[in-house]
C-alpha cells in the first residue's frame, strides 16, 4: 500500500519502500525506459541492489514512489539528491516506468510536487537535473516548469553510431 505524502491532482508522492525495488527492476531494465535516464542502461539493474540502495538512502536524498492517484498503481520514481545545506541546492532525478503513464503530464505534476517540497520544506534555493538532448520530451516539460538551460556538455552520450549532447538545466 502506497501511502501519500505529498498531493497532486493526477498523482501523489509516496514513500520508497523496499517491496518497491520489484518493479523498479523491471523498469530500469526496459531500455526504452533505462536510456534517456543514463548510465541504468549499461548495466543489469539487481532487485537487492535496489533494496540495498533503499535501505541506504542517506540524508543527501530523498526519494518518492510517483503513484497515480486514480488507481494508487506505482507509475515511477523521483529524487533530490547531492543535497548541499549550506549553498541550498539539489539535483533532481525523475522517470514514469509505466509507459502507458507516458505523456499523460504525471512527469510534470510529480517534478512539480518535488519541487515544491525542495523549495518548501527543505528550503531549497536551486535545483538542477541532467538530460540527453535526444529526450525532447523531457526538455520540453522541464522549461515548461521553468527549467532554464545552464550549460551542455557535447557529444557526451553516444548511442550507437549517434551523439548526443548533456545538457545541464536548473531553476531558482
Amino acid at each position: 500500500m502506497a501511502y501519500e505524502k505529498i498531493a497532486g491532482i493526477k498523482c501523489y508522492l509516496s514513500p520508497v519502500r523496499e517491496e518497491d525495488a520489484d518493479l523498479w527492476a523491471n523498469w530500469l531494465n526496459d531500455l526504452e525506459v533505462a536510456i534517456p535516464l543514463g548510465d541504468e542502461a549499461y548495466r543489469v539493474i539487481s532487485t537487492e541492489g535496489l533494496r540495498e540502495w533503499i535501505r541506504n538512502i542517506g540524508e543527501h536524498t530523498h526519494a518518492f514512489n510517483i503513484v497515480q492517484r486514480d488507481t494508487d498503481r506505482l507509475i515511477g520514481r523521483c529524487l533530490l539528491f547531492a543535497l548541499n545545506h549550506v549553498n541550498r541546492s539539489a539535483m533532481a532525478g525523475i522517470f514514469i516506468g509505466e509507459k502507458d503513464c507516458w505523456g499523460q503530464g504525471y512527469g510534470e505534476e510529480a517534478l512539480r510536487l518535488l519541487l515544491d517540497y525542495g523549495f518548501t520544506i527543505l528550503n531549497l534555493n536551486s535545483v538542477m537535473l541532467g538530460v540527453f538532448s535526444f529526450n525532447t520530451r523531457a526538455i520540453a516539460c522541464y522549461k515548461k516548469i521553468g527549467f532554464k538551460e545552464i550549460g551542455r556538455r557535447r557529444q557526451a552520450r553516444i548511442i550507437g553510431q549517434k551523439k548526443y549532447d548533456s545538457i545541464y538545466m536548473d531553476i531558482l
